[in-house]
This record gives C-alpha cells, structure tokens and sequence, in this order.
C-alpha cells in the first residue's frame, strides 16, 4: 500500500512544501508552513492519511521530470487513448521589489495543477481526500461556489477547478474528459480561500505558472557553479531553497516526520526544524553557489531568534524560533507500518559541542562570499558575537557530549566535537582579523589556544589499537563524522595517520560505495541504513588527498544514488538501495552541493582523475 520513499517529488513555495508520488498522487503537505498539522498525510497512513490523488482510464505508463531550473513538477501519463501532462506548482511570483529582509518571491499558499491532453483522449478524475491534523480532525464537504470547501473546525481546505466536482462524505471527485490540447485545472487553496480571489478560469492559472516558472528559471540562473556537475548541484540548490521559511530566513532539515530510518525498527524523527548543523552547512553551500541573500536570511533567522550573538546557543530552533515539543501520534501508523509518527523534536534538549564551529564556519563562508562587506544587519554586533561564541565553545573543551549523531546513553568526550572547538576558535581568529577585531590581542590569544586545541585532539583523538582517529578519545570504535574533519582542514589530508583511518572506515563501516556513520550498539530498536552525507565526504575527502580519480569516480556513482528527480533522504539500505529515513534531505544535498565544489577545487574533471590545470 506504500510507494518507495524514492517515488516523491518536492513542490513548494518556500513556506510549505508537497510530496507527490510518481502516479500524480500528493500524499504530503503540511499548510500554511513546514512543521504545521498536515492536511494529506497519505505518506504515513494509507487509509487515514488523506491525500489528492489523480485516476487516468486505461494509464499504461509514466515518466517526470522537474521543467528545467525550476520546482515545476511535470509528469507524463501514457493511457491506452492518448498522453497526458500533469503541471504541479506551488506559487511564488517574482515581487515588483525585493525587500532587503525578508521573502524573495510572493507565496499564496496554494497548490496548483493543470493537466494537459497532448495526443488522442484522456478521461479520469482528480480525488480530494483531506485528513486534517494528521487525520485527527474529520472533515466535512460542502460544495461552494465553483468548487468544494472542506472543513474541520476552523481548518479548512478549498478546492476549485475547471470541472465540476461532486462529494460523498469528505470526498469530492473532479471527473475530466480532455481531447487533443484541451486542459483541466485544479487549485487547493489553506482557508476558506476568502482572502485569495478565485481563479479566473484556466488563464489565471497558466498565468501563474509563467510567473512562478520566471521566478524559479531566475533563481536557478545566479547559481555561479559551472562545473561538470552542474545538473545535480542546481537540483540539490533548488531542493535547499524549497526547505527554507522565507518570512523568517529559517531552512528546515527535511520537510517530513517519521519516515523511518530502520525498517523494521523504530527510528523515526521529526526534522520540519532548523538545526543549527544543518542549516550552517546549506548556508555555506548557499554561499559558495553565489546566493548570499539565502546565506544571509539564515543569519538574519539566527539574529532574531538571538543565536547569532552567541548566547544560549541551542542545537535545534523552530521555523520562527519557537521550541518544538515532541508527541506521539497513535493514530497514524507509519510508512509501511513502521511507527511511531511523532512530532517535535527532544534532541533540543541534547549538549553538542560542534554547533559553535559550524556556526562560525558558515559565517566565515557567509563573509567570505561577500568579501567581508556584509550588510548592516550582518555586521551589527560581530565583534561582541565572535568574544560570546568562542567562549561558548571553551566551555566545552574537555567536556563530554551527545556529539554529531546525537548518540543515547551517557556522552563521551567526542573527536568531532573537539575538533570542532578548534574550528570555531580559528574561523572567529579569521574573521576578526578581516574585520580588524578592536582588541587583538584577543585575536593572538585565540590563536595561541587553537595550536594547543589542534595538537590535543589529534593525539588524543588517535587509536594506536584501532590504528584510526576514533569516535572518542579512548574509544576503538570508527566514526565517519572524521571525514568532516579532514574538509574543515583540522586533519591534514595528506596525514598518514588519516591514510589508515580511511582503510579502516572503508574496511569496517563501507558498504561498496555507501557508509555508515558508525558501527556501534547504539540501543536504539532496529538497524539503520547507511548514511548518504559520509559516502558523499569520503569522495570530497579522496580529492583532497591527492587520489582524484576514485573521488571522481565515487561521486559520479553517488549520484545515480539519487531517485529519478535527482533528490535523497538521509540514508541508503544497503541491501535493498532503497531511501530510508525524511525525505528529501537538507544534509544529504549540502554535502552533494559542497563536495562538487570540492572536487572543482580540486582540480577534478567531469570524466574521472584529475582536470588539467594550466600553469
């Protein structure tokens, strides 16, 4: 009764977002935003879930494809009568002015789809279903004018077309019989739809879809990477941009809960959150590809939530800075029954002494990006927000954590952490150098700690039994999260300690071209798969150590990782290669977005091995 979790395609309009599986069904949307109640929840429970799903008579094959530089998704239809395309777009138009803070692009909160008959005939009907609250609210129909309000106390769904609709229970069906060029439409409105005028028939409709495909064609067009791997970064681009909440800056990690990262097991998490890990590295990523209004929103989201002055740091924030409580939801029962489906998050509640490196890393991108000139709103306190980080991150030396994973049980001193230290240490010793910090001699003393920083991880970070930087200083178990390491450069890559700690990864926790991100009795039920971020790290990491033609040829097979649209979730089942866990990823395309870059800047050509450099 379930499709593959590789069977979606992402729309959005950079509030909400909408899963819609291969045969035209939308069987995930959350409205007005990313972490509200969701309206079809079909993704989670096959008969309370709710979704809008589309019948074709006589359908013998499909195939789709995002319309070029764009979140359009266009899937094909082949019926034993004729071919049809379904267009399905959420709205965002290009605004007349852009605002120095704030949203790019003029959302509506509606979903739109037009289908299309391109040859012979073509009958059938569109069905809505919601399920409001995740199925916990009933819904009513009620035909209204030109089409159908449902409603369950005040949330409410309104869906109109081009076609007549008809209800039994909180059902409506909007049935369709097209010829050669002819087209239907069919647009769900969050609301009532009383502060949105009706669309004026099939024009209003393409209207939009031009103006919502010149928004995206545009944003797709400032992307500066040009490299051989242009195709899967921009998607991976676009993807980040649908995960963001423009009216607060803030970038969620996926835009859904419990889809299971082990199955059976019962690892399901809620990711329509902002992590700070997280959405530091798309960040970085957005800045690296020349979008620094993105990079700069997401700061933007730090400054009003108060993160970005280094007080209180939190490993996780809401979409608009709230904290997000975790719950159980007992009456869905999960992707393929694998529950349970909760909502909220208690990792905010978990120590992670990292988050203050990558924060300053992602700032240290942000500023680089604009060449140390950053707005106002940018440079407002930096000096003050450099002193309180780095002395949020001293805290933490020597001091035990849940690290990267957010590993259960008691916490470790972990390597990554550590590490991490260091990194945020020597990021705010750069960037205050580049912004002439008004006491340098704070800046020489940050130095001073960051060698002693970087001489104690590495030799108390290194296994003599394991013959591998380990997980925790102490430990012999591997952890993939040192691969990161090596690309923030707190590892040289051309260590020949490093050199045994990839043979021992690839040894003990590879899986051909996959890896998992550790080996260890986590005591969590179930076993998860492998983690697509490390598989896409080891190949960034390869390059920089000098062996480019496997890191070309690791990354050019990860990418047929991917599903047909090019997107991921979190992890890869070994065995079956099925995508496992929320979907699509934030963490999964960051990595696939800065180790392309990593490979350019590694001199790494499209066809394998090393590009030929001049000079």
């Amino acid at each position: 009764m379930y499709n593959p979790i590789s069977d979606y395609g992402l729309i959005g309009d950079t509030h909400s977002t909408a899963l819609i599986d291969r045969d035209g069904s939308i069987d995930w949307l959350c409205w007005p935003r990313h972490d509200s109640p969701s309206v079809f929840a079909r993704l989670l429970d096959d008969r309370k879930g709710g979704s809008c799903g589309l019948v074709l008579d006589g359908a013998t094959g499909r195939s789709r494809r995002y319309l070029p530089g764009t979140n359009i998704l266009e899937t094909r239809f082949e019926t034993s009568t004729g071919v049809a395309v379904l267009l399905d777009l959420m709205p965002v138009h290009p605004p007349d002015t852009v605002a120095e803070e704030g949203p790019d692009g003029e959302a509506e909160s509606r979903l739109i789809r037009i289908l299309c008959c391109e040859a012979g005939s073509v009958s059938g009907g569109f069905t809505i279903r919601p399920a409001f609250d995740y199925g916990r609210a009933e819904a009513t129909a009620v035909p209204v004018a030109h089409g159908v309000l449902f409603a369950a106390g005040d949330r409410m769904l309104r869906a109109t077309g081009s076609d007549t609709m008809t209800i039994e229970g909180g059902t409506a069906t909007a049935a369709f019989r097209l010829e050669t060029g002819m087209r239907c439409v069919l647009v769900l409105a969050h609301g009532d739809g009383d502060r949105l005028p009706l669309l004026d028939g099939t024009g209003d409709a393409l209207r939009r879809l031009e103006r919502t495909r010149a928004y995206w064609e545009d944003w797709s067009a400032r992307c500066s990477y040009r490299g051989p791997y242009r195709d899967a970064v921009l998607r991976g681009a676009l993807c980040l941009k649908l995960l963001t909440y423009s009216p607060s800056g803030g970038i969620v990690a996926a835009p859904t809960t419990s889809l299971p990262e082990a199955v059976p097991g019962k690892r399901n998490y809620d990711y329509r959150f902002a992590w700070m890990r997280d959405a530091s590295f798309t960040v970085s990523s957005f800045a690296r590809l020349g979008y620094t209004r993105e990079a700069g929103e997401f700061l933007r989201f730090l400054r009003d939530s108060g993160a970005s002055y280094g007080r209180n740091l939190r490993l996780m924030y809401g979409i608009d800075g709230d904290t997000p409580a975790q719950a159980t939801l007992d009456g869905l029962e999960g992707w393929r029954g694998v529950g349970p489906v909760q909502v909220g998050n208690n990792a905010i509640d978990q120590v992670q002494s990292d988050i203050y490196g990558e924060l300053l890393a992602a700032l240290h991108d942000f500023l680089h990006a604009v060449d140390f000139d950053p707005p106002q709103k940018t440079n407002d306190h930096l000096p003050d927000t450099l002193v309180n980080l780095v002395e949020a991150a001293l805290a933490q030396r020597g001091q035990p954590d849940q690290g990267l994973w957010e590993m259960p049980g008691p916490p470790q001193v972990m390597l990554h952490s550590q590490a991490m230290i260091w990194v945020a240490v020597t990021c705010a010793a750069a960037i205050g150098r580049r912004i002439g910090h008004p006491e340098p001699e704070v800046l020489d003393d940050w130095e001073r700690i960051g060698d002693e920083l970087r001489e104690e991880f590495l030799r108390r970070g290194w296994n003599e039994e394991a013959q591998a930087y380990t997980m925790a200083y102490g430990s012999t178990a591997l952890d993939a999260s040192v691969l990161r390491l090596v690309i923030f450069k707190a590892i040289d890559p051309r260590d020949p300690r490093l050199e045994r700690t990839l043979a021992a990864i690839e040894r003990e926790l590879g899986a051909g071209d996959l890896l998992y991100r550790y080996r260890v009795d986590d005591t969590l039920e179930g076993d998860e798969g492998t983690f697509t971020a490390c598989a896409f790290w080891r190949a960034g990491v390869l390059a920089m150590a000098g062996r480019t033609g496997e890191a070309a040829a690791l990354f050019e097979r990860l990418l047929t990782r991917g599903n047909d649209l090019g997107l991921y979730a979190e992890q890869i089942d070994a065995a079956s290669g099925e995508q496992r866990g929320n979907f699509p990823q934030a963490f999964t395309h960051m990595a696939l977005v800065n180790n392309a870059l990593r490979l350019q800047a590694e001199g790494v050509g499209a066809n394998g091995g090393a590009a030929a450099t001049s000079g």
